[in-house]
């Protein structure tokens, strides 16, 4: 049957012809989605019409008006009727008795109604006191009637609309957030509203509407296909429940998956999961952007009158990292950036955003997504260490990698991360579908950061995780599997490798066997033991097993089953702690080292070399340029107080920054008499490039002498640029560690890594007199961990209660 087949069947039997031709457009097989929809509002159009003549013959200066969901043509079965009779003002008598001769019969065959008589005036003034009125007038659409009488008030709603912008975006921007905390996020709930909900059909209406205030524009791409993807969905719900409802209730999934010709319930969610991310993407990127704007037109008088009238500010831009800054609120590629030439540009733009608690701009991220080019296997070193930034940030990692998923960026750099993606778990205890549970975990692990000697094994195993899911068989064994392969693509080393893979394979080991066995049976804790194999292992994956738990839901972790996976690991832990390595010899110096050490004995003063490290160049790169490692610091200084302190902040004033550091004093060949300390460090600049060697030295042997005051110009950097808002750190940590060594105390600090971090620990340490014999120092990531073996100047131990109160006091230092 044709639309004019089904119009006519209308035309001639007035509301019994409309109810047959709408059943039978409705049951329709060949025509469903957009063309149903618009089909449908077209016979209601031509009904309605109907009934408006009728009813108005004779009669001026009236019309009837489609508004809402009608007004843009998209009726679902059970849609209600948004309508507007416009009048005049003329007889109010008459025009009441023709809205009666059409809502009676709308009535009459059980459609629901929301209808309005007013006078364009009326129609205003409601408009300006109701924010879903106004909305609906936004799609306001003629049907029959004075075609000049609907013009004009479009036009006038319009108008009103986007002088009021300024004032009533927010206005809608704090009630669309408040609907979306009592709804929840459509992407994530297993029986979601498909309108209500945040990503939802009434996010959508409302982009509409703040494009049509002029003031900001939605991204574009994918959102009308995300829209009509979830009118479909609500069509199939109408159609196989025969109500009104816009809830996707489990019982009703398989019907309305079988409705659209899908698989299962399982596939139509994750396609409303799809199309609810790229509306609630759109929504942050069009709310940030109303922002930007409405800030931006309340600072200009002001700049304006400063600058004298006619000049325009310019935009400011700090630096963030290599190719990445600040501008406006929103972390963007500086103008000399490569994405086409800098693979490693995503991860190190999301990392910096991340850090800062800033949103990456929606431009920056498509243009990376467009010049993107793939890494080469393994990762470098960068591109890791930029991941495990990005991964501890905590809070704003979530706002940053949708920023990424939304433009394909994860998927190119974790291809494996396809099958998890918008993948519901249909399991009370999980609020979150996989992949949101993985970013999830990852933001929890952070919080735990202190707790584990490498945070860096720590937050990829959070990320991958559950990464089996998906694929057929038991998750944790197809995870270990999986995670073998990726995290040797990113560059982690053997044994790392193995670590992780045992951390995903064994992830729920810990929670399952302390609610599930016995612990007082030996045999428990051994197998516990045996499967963990290690007290770091055992350490990472106790904060595995907190941070998955508490990204599950409320429902999966408590004080209980906390108190019983401590008592657990305490118990493996002590097993394991015959297996702990003695205390490693110090190798041998090099011939450089060795070479340096005898220079700096001769002169009395320190001596250093920059030596770069790189990789072969990937052959995907064209240039064939290396792939940059970082520089590697060799310095060698007679032993003296303050070594520590004085090379950290003579590196910290020239913005370079320390990824490894090694302290150890050196044993001279036989005839060469003095103690030497040798320092290999990795560093590398923070942006811009690194300063000459001679005046390095120059300024370390002034910081040595005491006529270089570092802490001074560091408060001075300090002042000049205010710290960002951005990831609040979990605190630092500083713990004594009495059984690590046997000639030294050894001292452990976690933390959050900065510029002078180091130099504030080793000046702490001096000021408590004592000595560092050696030190290990290692960023991973955004994460500092540094063990200092120290001794008193006697070079003994420190006494149990004297260890105690330098760690505490160090402490105290950080937390300042």
């Amino acid at each position: 049957m044709t639309s004019t087949d089904v119009s006519k069947d209308a035309e001639d039997s007035g509301p019994s012809g409309y109810a047959a031709a709408r059943l039978r457009l409705l049951t329709e097989e060949v025509r469903s989605g957009p063309p149903r929809r618009a089909a449908l509002a077209q016979l209601t159009d031509e009904w309605l019409t109907g009934l408006f003549a009728a009813g108005a013959e004779g009669l001026r200066g009236v019309s009837l008006v489609a508004v809402g969901g009608y007004g843009r043509g998209e009726l679902s079965p059970r849609s209600d009727l948004d309508l507007l009779l416009l009048h005049d003002g003329g007889d109010s008598k008459t025009v009441a008795a023709l809205a009666d001769r059409i809502w009676y019969p709308v009535w009459d065959l059980g459609l629901a109604l929301d209808h309005s008589v007013r006078t364009p005036a009326e129609a205003r003034a409601t408009a300006g006191e109701d924010l879903k009125v106004q909305l609906g007038l936004l799609d306001a659409r003629h049907i029959a009637g004075d075609l000049g009488l609907t013009a004009g008030l479009r036009t006038a709603v319009l108008a009103d609309w986007r002088n009021q912008a300024p004032k009533r975006l927010p206005e809608l921007q704090e009630l669309s957030a408040e609907r979306a905390e009592r709804q929840g996020e459509l992407q994530y709930l297993l029986e979601p509203d498909l309108k209500e909900a945040r990503g939802g059909l009434r996010d959508a209406t409302i982009l509409r509407a703040v494009a049509a205030s002029w003031l900001a524009d939605a991204p574009r791409e994918g959102l009308d296909d995300a829209r009509r993807r979830l009118l479909d969905v609500r069509d199939a719900l109408h159609l196989t429940t025969g109500r009104a409802t816009d809830r996707l209730s489990l019982q009703e999934q398989d019907q309305v998956a079988a409705e659209l010709g899908l698989l299962d319930a399982d596939t139509l969610l994750r396609q409303v999961y799809e199309a609810a991310r790229v509306v609630s993407y759109a929504s942050d990127v069009t709310w940030r952007e109303v922002g930007r704007v409405l800030r931006a037109r309340a600072v200009r008088p002001r700049l304006r009158a400063m600058l004298g009238g006619g000049a325009k500010p310019t935009a400011e831009r700090s630096p963030l990292a290599e190719g990445v800054v600040e501008q406006d609120g929103e972390v963007v590629l500086a103008r000399a950036a490569r994405p086409d030439r800098d693979p490693v540009l995503p991860l190190r733009a999301a990392a910096a955003a991340a850090q800062a608690g800033l949103p990456l701009s929606l431009h920056a991220v498509r243009r990376m997504a467009a010049g993107a080019r793939p890494l080469p296997t393994p990762w470098p070193a960068e591109a890791r260490e930029q991941l495990v930034t990005l991964l501890g940030s905590g809070r704003p990692t979530v706002e940053v990698w949708e920023a990424l998923e939304a433009e394909g960026l994860i998927t190119h750099f974790l291809p494996d991360w396809e099958r998890v993606r918008c993948r519901p778990q249909r399991n009370a205890v999980h609020i979150w579908t996989v992949d949101r549970h993985l970013i999830e975990t990852a933001v929890r692990a952070s919080e735990f950061t202190r707790r584990v000697h490498r945070p860096d094994l720590l937050l990829v195993a959070a990320l991958l995780h559950d990464i089996g899911k998906g694929w057929p068989g038991d998750h944790s064994v197809a995870g270990e599997i999986i995670v073998k392969d990726v995290a040797a693509r990113i560059g982690f080393d053997r044994d790392d490798v193995a670590v992780l893979s045992t951390l995903v394979l064994h992830h729920l080991l810990l929670v399952e066997t302390a609610t599930r066995r016995d612990l007082e049976d030996p045999a428990t804790v051994r197998a516990v033991a045996e499967a963990v194999g290690s007290q770091g292992t055992l350490e990472l994956l106790h904060a595995l097993t907190e941070a998955d738990a508490l990204a599950t839901g409320p429902a999966a972790w408590s004080s209980w089953r906390g108190s019983l996976v401590a008592d657990l690991v305490k118990r493996v832990g002590a097993v394991l702690a015959g297996d702990d390595p003695d205390e490693p010899v110090a190798a041998a110096p090099t011939a450089e080292q060795e070479r340096l050490a005898i220079e700096a004995v001769a002169t009395g003063s320190p001596v250093l070399s920059l030596r770069a490290q790189t990789e072969p160049p990937a052959e995907e790169q064209p240039s064939g340029d290396p792939e940059p490692l970082g520089v590697e610091l060799l310095i060698a200084v007679p032993d003296q107080p303050g070594v520590l302190p004085a090379v950290a902040g003579v590196l910290a004033m020239h913005r370079l920054t320390v990824r490894t550091a090694e302290l150890s004093a050196l044993d001279l060949p036989d005839g060469v008499e003095g103690t030497v300390l040798l320092l290999n460090w990795r560093v590398a600049a923070e942006y811009g490039s690194l300063p000459q060697a001679a005046r390095l030295r120059a300024d370390l042997v002034r910081a040595l002498d005491g006529s270089l005051d570092i802490a001074g110009r560091l408060a001075e950097r300090d002042a000049a640029y205010p710290r960002r808002r951005g990831v609040v750190a979990p605190p630092p940590r500083v713990t004594v560690h009495p059984a690590a060594s046997r000639l030294a105390t050894v001292i452990e600090v976690r933390a959050q890594d900065a510029p002078g971090l180091l130099f504030r620990i080793g000046r702490a340490l001096e000021d408590a007199s004592v000595r560092v014999r050696s030190a290990h120092v290692s960023t991973l990531g955004a994460n500092a961990v540094d063990a200092f073996y120290v001794t008193g100047p006697e070079g003994a131990p420190l006494p149990g209660d004297e260890a105690a109160s330098v760690a505490r006091k160090l402490e105290e230092t950080l937390r300042g």
